[in-house]
């Protein structure tokens, strides 16, 4: 045979070998029926990658349905393409086969085996398929745990057995796998079943819902997930014209910083590279638990010597040999001494040394004292120097308030004034004078007070017209001013309603009309814009404004000089501010004026006083905490006090101004000391404690406190003391009183206590405070006047 026929000898001993190999790789499907069990179901790997602990589960799975029946169709096209080309290659002859056919034969095995080898492709592409499907057949599955909401993104592969994801949350929550139940679209679903029974593709999105039947025993609760765990993400890709594709992404978070550990960059297109170190998280290294055996529990001692061996030698004068001693040291020992000897001698030295540390310490002791010493001298240089600028400007003030007086108190001040000076010189025409001369001196000295009272008069009424004019001012500023509130960013917005520009406008006709020296057409324009304003408007009060602006005008048309118009101008003036009071004219003007909402309740509160004969409202009577009834108002114990007494209440008004500031700091809801009014102060002050200092008999009252004298207890005037600034600062420092003074002193402050509860319990207001209910109701009846019996005689009708 030639070397053709032998080649085609070979191919056709090994082409059906290949044949055998290759259909011996290949698993024709059955249906179902007569498939055995064991065929029926494939072993597969399932990755599932949870965010805690990423293991691997392999578990028998249902073979894909789609896959199956793609492989079915494949292969038997594949089958019925090689029984036709076996039908065609060894189709039987009508004869037997002769030797002059033999090259037909040759033809036919050389086609048979090309056949072969393309179904060998086949079958190849069709592996190579199966394995692509089989990679790309996850879904992204979105779990829903209920009922705490907590949602977790998954990727499961489409034809694995729902119970590994139950089996994979059962380990998560600490749960049974039998108590989980999954639910998805509402329908639950099985362990033996998978999500491509139920329509679910791979790389679709799907959201099942895991529940417990026992939420009482077994409840699910948030998993906590480390900020690295995975995160699956769906991303729209394009693979061709109009063709878009969802791809399942895994994002791996990590908080891992990677080093640059070096890199290149390319010279013409500039796109640096970095070394793969910076490109790939490092491992982490898995904590070793605590680890607790004999090794870690017991002690090995090991003693081992490492002193080298130094060779010395000692040469000495001998025969033929000899060396120098000129060089050699006489040792001789030196005196002895015993241990008692050491240590004495260790102890004079520590006695040596203690002596100086000790002159060290006294050093730094003295010269603290020193220092503590010269901040003492300079602190009271300036406490000293604090009191003289304080008592410089004080006086400054009195002097100030005198000249130019413009409160009430400041006329107190120049009555009490005029009073000492009045006494000093009565005393002095007392002395000096008898007779005639002494009536002379007095009618003097009368005809001198006359003129002071009158001076002081004169100052009140300016210091009156001005003190109205500027509330006259403050009120219209009040009524015009616009809206202010404060936002979130500390900004302020103002804002004017139309009520607020009409005060606004109103304000402006009213400072215009009480302007001097203007000329006589500036005051025509005046007068002419205040009647267009005063017109929209037809009452008395406008019809009036109309008639003086009228004859005003007329006035002014005839020559007449300003200082004669004065009269006028002041009632145009007066009467266009009770227009402008008037709420129906000015609405804003309502939220300002003091009138009593119910004027049922502002009848109930008129008192009659027994002075003036007027009625008056009970906030023009000073009524004190000891007072029972109601006598005098105001006004006329003022003008009582100006033309006999003549006492300036201004110390006493200070004093019990300190005492409300220094109870408000307490903040211990204290109630006592702002029941307490400028009588009762003043009692207290003079009767109780003398108007001086306890300790240092200062009388002084602008310097001097009313402390609490128990400072854990309430102020009352059974538990304060009058001190100076100074001494009642120090007094407040106290832990306890018994630890700062002695018993007389205490003794002496109890008994002061006792002269105040003594006055005050008269109060039933203040008894309260300090008496039992049935001592109250004893004191309410001592000073309750017994009301008189009367006798009603009942006429009746005759029979």
């Amino acid at each position: 045979m030639s070397d053709q026929e032998e080649g085609s000898d070979a191919q056709n001993v090994d082409s059906p070998k290949e044949i055998e190999d290759a259909f011996g790789t290949i698993n024709i499907p059955v249906p179902a029926e007569e498939v055995p069990e064991s065929d029926q179901t494939e072993d597969c790997e399932s990755e599932l990658e949870p965010s805690s602990g990423g293991r691997e589960k392999c578990v028998e799975e249902m073979s894909d349905q789609s896959v199956s029946s793609l492989e079915l169709n494949d292969v038997e096209q594949l089958m019925e393409d090689v029984t036709a080309d076996e039908q065609v290659s060894y189709s039987p002859g009508d004869g037997g086969e002769s030797l002059a056919k033999s090259d037909n034969a040759v033809q036919s095995a050389e086609q048979y085996s090309k056949d072969s080898l393309a179904f060998l492709e086949k079958i190849k592409a069709v592996k190579e398929s199966l394995k692509t499907s089989m990679k790309d057949s996850s879904a992204t599955v979105k779990v829903v745990l209920l009922p705490v909401g907590q949602e977790i993104i998954m990727p499961f592969k489409v034809d694995t057995v729902l119970k590994c994801l139950k089996d994979h949350f059962s380990s998560l929550l600490g749960v049974p796998p039998y108590v989980l139940q999954i639910r998805c679209a509402g329908m639950i679903i099985k362990n033996h079943e998978t999500l491509l029974q139920h329509g679910v593709k791979p790389q679709d999105i799907v959201q099942v819902e895991i529940f417990s039947l026992h939420p009482d025993l077994y409840p699910i609760k948030r998993i906590d997930r480390s900020s690295d765990a995975s995160q699956i993400i769906t991303v729209r890709v394009q693979t061709g014209i109009d063709q878009y594709q969802e791809v399942a992404v895994e994002i791996i978070k990590s908080d891992f910083h990677k080093p640059f550990l070096g890199g290149f960059r390319h010279k013409v297109t500039g796109m640096e590279y970095h070394n793969a170190g910076t490109q790939t998280v490092p491992k982490k290294i898995p904590e070793k638990l605590n680890a607790f055996c004999r090794d870690t529990q017991t002690v090995f001692q090991r003693r081992k010597l490492q002193q080298t061996t130094n060779t010395t030698s000692t040469q000495m004068t001998k025969i033929g040999v000899y060396v120098s001693n000129m060089t050699d040291k006489l040792v001789t020992p030196g005196k002895y001494f015993s241990a008692a000897e050491y240590h004495a001698k260790r102890l004079k030295a520590v006695i040596v040394i203690q002596t100086y540390y000790r002159r060290w310490h006294a050093k730094v002791v003295v010269d603290s004292l020193k220092r503590q010493k010269m901040l003492r001298l300079q602190w009271e240089a300036q406490e000293e120097l604090r009191k003289i600028r304080e008592k410089e400007e004080w006086m400054k003030l009195d002097y100030y308030r005198r000249h130019n007086p413009q409160t009430k108190e400041d006329f107190e001040l120049l009555y009490n004034a005029l009073e000492l000076w009045r006494q000093e010189e009565l005393a002095r025409i007392n002395q000096s004078f008898t007779g005639a001369e002494r009536k002379a001196a007095l009618c003097e000295l009368l005809e001198k007070e006359t003129q002071i009272i009158a001076s002081i008069g004169r100052h009140r009424y300016i210091a009156y017209t001005a003190n109205q004019e500027a509330s006259i001012q403050a009120f219209l500023d009040k009524c015009s001013a616009p809206k202010i509130w404060r936002t979130f960013d500390g900004k302020i917005i103002e804002m004017d309603t139309q009520f607020t520009i009409r005060a606004r406008e109103l304000q402006n006709i009213y400072n215009c009309i009480m302007l001097k020296n203007i000329s006589q057409d500036e005051r025509l324009d005046v007068l002419l814009t205040l009647k267009h304003t005063v017109k929209e408007h037809e009452c008395k009060l406008t019809q009036e404004i109309l008639e003086l602006i009228d004859r005003e005008v007329d006035l002014m048309m005839r020559g007449v000089k300003h200082e004669n118009l004065e009269g006028l101008r002041k009632r145009i003036a007066t009467l266009f501010f009770h227009y402008i009071k008037t709420p129906l004219f000015n609405p804003e003007v309502a939220r300002h004026l003091k009138v009593p909402q119910d004027p049922l309740k502002f009848y109930k509160k008129i008192y009659f006083c027994l002075s003036c004969q007027l009625y008056l409202p009970s906030t023009e009577f000073a009524v004190s905490s000891t007072s029972h009834h109601i006598y005098r108002c105001r006004h006329c114990i003022n003008l009582d006090n100006e033309t006999q007494k003549r006492e300036s209440c201004l110390k006493y008004k200070s004093l019990l101004q300190r005492l409300y500031y220094s109870e408000a700091d307490y903040e211990d809801d204290s109630k006592i000391a702002f029941l307490m009014q400028l009588q009762d102060i003043q009692y207290l002050t003079e009767n109780i404690w003398a108007s001086q200092s306890v300790l240092s008999a200062w009388n002084d009252l602008n310097d001097l406190v009313m402390v609490r004298w128990d400072k854990s207890l309430e102020w009352s005037p059974w538990n304060c003391i009058l001190l100076t600034k100074d001494e009642g600062t120090t007094h407040l420092k106290l832990k306890s009183v018994e630890e700062g003074y002695e018993p007389l002193f205490i003794h002496k402050i109890k008994h002061k206590h006792f002269l105040a509860k003594n006055y005050f319990s008269q109060i039933p207001v203040l008894a309260s405070f300090l008496l039992g209910d049935g001592e109250v109701d004893e004191i309410r009846k001592k000073h309750q006047s017994e009301p008189t019996s009367k006798i009603i005689d009942i006429h009746r009708p005759s029979p």
